[in-house]
């Protein structure tokens, strides 16, 4: 194991440092000249030569993303069916074919075919089988994320090579210093440095979750904390939303930071909270059968003299032990869960996680579309006094509605709110029959506006620009102010932008809209008449959010689970959504902060941090590792590429059905519905299937270590098994059955309203502590049964040990097996009657039956398994087994003993609930 994690710290260690080196090199890239550029990856724009491209493949590699194979089948049934008990129970199987099957049918053991059994292997075999089968028919369904990632990724691009000018080449032979071209609608095919760009615009939301597509240039750029803010970078996975571009490849394949996403999503799954509770609970019971089997097997040996009888019943005991149920109990709870998390909007892809969702206590999200609607919104239209105004918002719609370019999603946002306002006023109304477009002077980046130019039915002819306020201001020379047209003076100026810098702060994005008159013929406009223009008002966008949010993070606080946003998006609007919502924002770590911790400074800062924002992939991904190193169980949700590595991370990840294929694959759960409110059912349905599967383990373990505790002490002073091998194998199977409708119990509002982590220590002292009180009327059955009940209907009075001083022959062998076999019936009975109500007794820590009931399916199941074990001792099948029928004034002495037990157990549960805090 040690070695194990060795490997995977080296491993992980050694991406790191590549990943360091691979940074490095696209920050010189973006800070170089271009030939500077080009000369450190050793070409030029004529592109490369044969003899080049092999040099850079053997130096940098292939242009192909690492990823997992799909798991074949014999892997995935063997993660169905391998686990701590089904091993146990595969074991005890092998053994039981030996000593039930092989040795009575051969001669060299003293066994007869009379001996031969095989129900103790048929019963152990099924609930194998039926455990294995449920889990794996669920997960059979998960996808490979690594495969649907490159699925997103173009087969070709479009490249200069000296040998054939322009050449489109599969993507897999890109080589680092090629010269690529790009046009709208292609993949980023590596990670590249543009060399020459028009109005390009990439979208690259489910790399860095940016909503917006964002502008690149040719120019140098400044250095970045983050490599996602180069203006001068394209990475592989984004794509070109408008224009086109000449670019240099930097990093191929691996190297690329889409590649390392990649491989995060390939590696090896984290151990999770369930599966890290599942073994050690499943260890906690392993290590109990390994000191009172050989207990039994000694004490039997030595006092009985019958080695072989000895050997036969420890194995019995060590299947008394075993839960046999155990897996397919828990695959049950876990499948029922997931069946009701379906009718709550939420699709299981991992049964595992269910128990993990419930037993989140961090839970980090994006911003974008979780907190937010998801998409631009016009909050504001206002005119330079602050105050709402239908001029400004007409002036807007004519600017976004007759322009040609690629209209951004502010313009959508405006040409919307034109359209809702249309019906409450009439000035908006049917503006694109109203006016013709004239002429149009496109966005580019170095002005940073768009003007179209308009005319109206009368003749009248507008320039309306709108672009970003500095730039604005620099072409206006008046204002429409204080309810006139008056110069713009270096006072108004300043009035100007303080009032622009407060929505700014608020996390608003401000553009500036403007106007003026003119008479110049169409065609005739250009850059040059973007001067002496009249300021208007401002535009200000918001991704708003949800109305469902405040509550939704109000319900998750209330029920133990902390919001903590990891976002890409900038700090100012971050903040401001938080606020709308009423996320207390303690304190906000930038990307660049993350990048200068070490893991246990960010491990520290963690805690006490609600907002993480501009933050890279990676970057995520550390954030969420950083939680769970403090203990917790996160569980992160998100819905692009950049948060794929974050979800492998995280004990659970939560994808929504729309998100990208990559996200959605690597998740373990996926909602139908992008709302923390369907989240939080989602997380109240966990607990619940939690309580019902630790109300098995608890129950069960305890009941079955009581039982066998009592064994122990029966083979001591017994002169016989209290009870045969077979008869504890028939006990616990009906009782395990009896069981099966543990998972439709109900479970008390108090327990689903914080999280549960699994604790294996507290299921050893529940069964020391629980586990004994059933031996006590276990002990109180013997001596009744022994010195009362027996020598009363069976011996005339006798005790066993003194049967043979009063009868002998046939008659001797027929009086023992008389009294053995109503003594072992009187304890079967017993045994399953306490067993099964103690079930209602420890299922809550109120009162049972009173202040807390089970559900309809367990009562019914419980009574159906009492009624027929009952029944058995008066039936052939009892006979079969070797009981004998008991007198009806047996259960004079079993219901008083029975509700003595139930108060016992009702009080040391509460003595429990006192020590412990809790019971389950």
């Amino acid at each position: 194991m040690n070695n194990k994690k060795n490997a995977a710290a080296r491993q992980a260690a050694e991406k790191a440092r590549i990943r360091q080196e691979v940074d490095r090199r696209i920050q010189d890239a973006a800070a170089c000249p271009i030939p500077d550029v080009l000369q450190e990856l050793n070409t030029t724009l004529r592109g490369l030569n044969e003899q080049a491209v092999a040099r850079s493949r053997a130096r940098y590699g292939a242009n192909r993303v690492t990823h997992e194979k799909r798991q074949s089948l014999a892997k995935r049934l063997a993660g169905a069916f391998i686990n701590p008990f089904t091993a146990i129970l595969c074991c005890l199987a092998l053994v039981s074919i030996m000593t039930d099957m092989v040795f009575p049918l051969c001669s060299l053991f003293g066994g007869t075919p009379e001996d031969f059994d095989c129900l103790t292997v048929v019963i152990i075999l099924t609930m194998v089988l039926i455990s294995g089968t449920l889990r794996f028919v669920q997960e059979s369904r998960s996808g490979n994320a690594a495969e649907k990632l490159l699925a997103m990724i173009t087969t070709t691009c479009t490249v200069t090579r000296r040998e054939q000018k322009l050449a489109e080449i599969p993507l897999d032979e890109l080589v680092v210093g090629d010269i690529v071209h790009l046009s709208a609608g292609d993949m980023i095919p590596a990670d590249l440095r543009i060399l020459e760009a028009k109005d390009l615009f990439l979208s690259q939301a489910s790399l860095t979750g940016e909503s917006e597509p964002v502008e690149k240039t040719a120019a140098v750029s400044e250095p970045k904390e983050t490599i996602t803010d180069h203006t001068n970078i394209a990475f592989m996975g984004s794509s070109v939303v408008s224009g086109s571009a000449t670019a240099v490849a930097v990093c191929v394949g691996d190297n690329t930071l889409f590649g390392s996403m990649a491989s995060a999503v390939a590696g090896e799954a984290v151990e999770t909270s369930f599966t890290r509770g599942v073994n050690a609970v499943s260890w906690v019971l392993i290590r109990f059968m390994l000191v009172m089997v050989p207990l039994v097997f000694f004490i039997n040996g030595l006092t009985k003299g019958d080695w072989l009888d000895a050997f036969l019943f420890g194995i019995s005991i060590a299947v008394g032990l075993t839960p046999e149920m155990l897996p397919m109990i828990v695959t049950t709870c876990l499948a029922k869960g997931a069946v009701s998390m379906s009718k709550k909007k939420t699709i299981v892809k991992n049964l595992n996680s269910i128990q993990n969702f419930g037993a989140i206590d961090v839970l980090c999200t994006d911003k974008t579309g979780t907190l937010t609607q998801d998409q631009v919104v016009l909050e504001y239209h206002r005119n330079l006094n602050g105050e709402e105004d239908t001029r400004v918002l007409r002036h807007a719609y004519l600017n976004s509605y007759f322009q040609t370019g690629y209209k951004n999603l502010m313009d959508l946002a405006i040409i919307r709110k034109t359209e809702e306002q249309e019906a409450a006023d009439p000035r908006l109304l049917d503006l694109s029959e109203h006016y013709v477009k004239v002429d149009e002077i496109p966005f580019d980046f170095a002005r940073r506006r768009l003007t179209t130019v308009v005319q109206d039915k009368t003749g009248k002819t507008q320039m309306v620009t709108k672009g970003a306020v500095e730039e604005m201001l620099a072409i206006c020379s008046h204002a429409e102010c204080d309810g006139r047209v008056q110069p713009l003076t270096g006072e108004l100026r300043r009035r100007i932008l303080q009032a622009v810098d407060e929505m700014n702060d608020k996390g608003f994005r401000v553009l500036a809209i403007a106007q003026k008159s003119s008479t110049a013929p169409a065609g005739a406009f250009g850059v040059k008449d973007e001067q002496d223009m009249v300021l208007m008002g401002y535009l200000a966008f918001l991704d708003p959010p949800k109305e469902s949010t405040a509550a939704a993070l109000r319900a998750l606080k209330d029920h133990g689970v902390t919001a903590k946003i990891l976002t890409g998006d900038n700090e100012k609007v971050t903040r401001t959504i938080c606020r709308q919502v009423g996320l207390k924002v303690r304190n906000m770590l930038l990307g660049a902060d993350v990048a200068r911790m070490s893991d246990a400074e960010l491990a520290r800062a963690a805690e006490s941090t609600d907002v993480f924002a501009k933050l890279t992939p990676d970057q995520k991904a550390r954030v969420v590792a950083a939680l769970r190193s403090n203990g917790h169980t996160v569980g992160f949700m998100g819905d692009g590429i950049n948060d794929a590595a974050a979800m492998k991370a995280a004990d659970i990840g939560i994808s929504v059905d729309t998100a990208v294929d990559v996200a959605k694959e690597s998740a373990d759960v996926i909602l139908l519905e992008k709302d923390l409110m369907v989240l939080e059912q989602g997380i109240i349905e966990g607990r619940k299937t939690y309580a019902n599967m630790i109300k098995y383990i608890k129950m069960t373990a305890s009941s079955n270590f009581g039982n066998m505790f009592s064994v122990l002490a029966a083979s001591a002073l017994l002169p016989f098994l209290p009870m045969m091998s077979v008869q504890l194998i028939v006990l616990n199977l009906i009782y395990d059955l009896s069981c099966t409708a543990i998972p439709w119990d109900n479970v008390d509002e108090e327990f689903i309203a914080r999280p549960r982590k699994w604790d294996a220590s507290s299921v050893g002292s529940f069964m020391l502590w629980i586990g004994p009180t059933s031996s006590i009327f276990d002990f109180l059955t013997y001596i009744f049964m022994y010195f009362v009940f027996c020598p009363l209907f069976v011996s005339g009075g006798v005790l066993y040990n003194d049967l043979a001083n009063h009868f002998s022959g046939p008659q001797l062998v027929q009086m023992q097996a008389a009294y053995l076999g109503m003594f072992q019936a009187g304890w079967f009975v017993e045994s399953m009657w306490s067993q099964t109500l103690v079930i209602h007794m420890i299922r809550t820590p109120k009162l049972p039956f009173i202040q807390s009931r089970a559900s309809a399916p367990l009562t019914l199941v419980t009574l159906a398994g009492i009624t027929a074990l009952t029944i058995i001792p008066f039936t052939p099948l009892g006979t079969l087994l070797g009981f004998v029928a008991l007198p009806p004034l047996y259960f004079a002495f079993l219901i008083p003993c029975i509700l003595l037990y139930m108060a016992l157990a009702t009080s040391l549960k509460k003595a429990y609930v006192r020590h412990y805090g809790e019971l389950l």
